[in-house]
């Protein structure tokens, strides 16, 4: 490891005095890491530290410390312009480029995936600002909601918005339940003409239903309007015969010959 892979590149050389403090540097880190402390790196002046009428600097050491590669001990040194005695500022362990470093942290609204939510969980609300919802039968661009709006005067704080309908179809069209899954392209019909289909409400209705035929996969959920299963009511399949079956013919052992 060099110095340029560890400290950012120094935009002026590191006074004299303080590049030769390497061992007052090496055991200000030893009282912090210990037997941590790895080999000397390099040193850079810090002129960019707001020191009133000091000269900064900082030497770098490696770090063995397990689970911290790339990283380094930084042991910042000063002294005044007046005086060639050094002093310690602090001790501290960063990374270097390339060094091994924990994730970003994600908020838990985009860490939370579906099936995420288990029975007894509370996640907090949206956001005043979510764009998928707007307050209720306020620019909801849905007209049957509007009008029950208009009739009752009462209802949800908050609907979805146009954005929040569309982002809900597209997921529901590419999902499991849509017309480009192996058991939507081999139905022999469309859910949108089976009787057990219930359209939804509002502007999803002509693309969305719940099915409600109990013998399928997919009872009680929503399913795209060109999704499709056996199980359509309106196919013609030929039932097995019901009638009786024909008399029991015995084998008596007895040639026929034909005339």
């Amino acid at each position: 490891m060099t110095i340029g892979a560890t400290l950012s590149e120094a935009t002026a050389e590191p006074d004299s005095v303080l590049a030769a403090a390497i061992e007052p540097a090496r055991a200000a880190a030893r009282e912090v890491g210990g037997d941590e402390v790895g080999e000397h790196l390099g040193v850079r002046a810090e002129t960019e530290v707001p020191v009133d009428g000091g000269i900064v600097a900082t030497h770098a050491f490696v770090a063995h410390r397990p689970g911290y590669v790339g990283w380094h001990w930084a042991v910042t040194v000063a002294r005044t312009p007046d005086s060639d005695v050094v002093t310690i500022d602090e001790v501290v362990l960063l990374p270097g480029e390339g060094a091994l470093l924990a994730p970003s942290w994600v908020p838990w609204n985009e860490r939370l995936q579906p099936g995420d939510l288990s029975p007894g969980d509370v996640v907090p609300p949206p956001a005043e600002d979510d764009v998928r919802l707007v307050p209720a039968y306020v620019l909801s661009d849905d007209p049957q909601v509007e009008q029950v709006a208009f009739e009752l005067g009462l209802g949800r704080e908050r609907v979805m918005s146009r954005e929040g309908r569309l982002s809900a179809a597209e997921r529901w069209h590419g999902g499991d339940h849509g017309p480009d899954t192996p058991m939507a392209r081999r139905a022999p019909a469309s859910c949108g003409t089976c009787g057990f289909y219930l359209p939804l409400a509002g502007s999803l209705a002509a693309g969305f239903g719940v099915c409600g035929n109990e013998i399928t996969a997919t009872d009680g959920q929503v399913v795209s309007a060109e999704y499709g299963c056996g199980a359509h009511s309106q196919v013609p399949v030929q039932a097995a015969s019901t009638t009786e079956p024909p008399e029991l013919v015995y084998d008596d052992g007895e040639e026929l010959v034909a005339d």
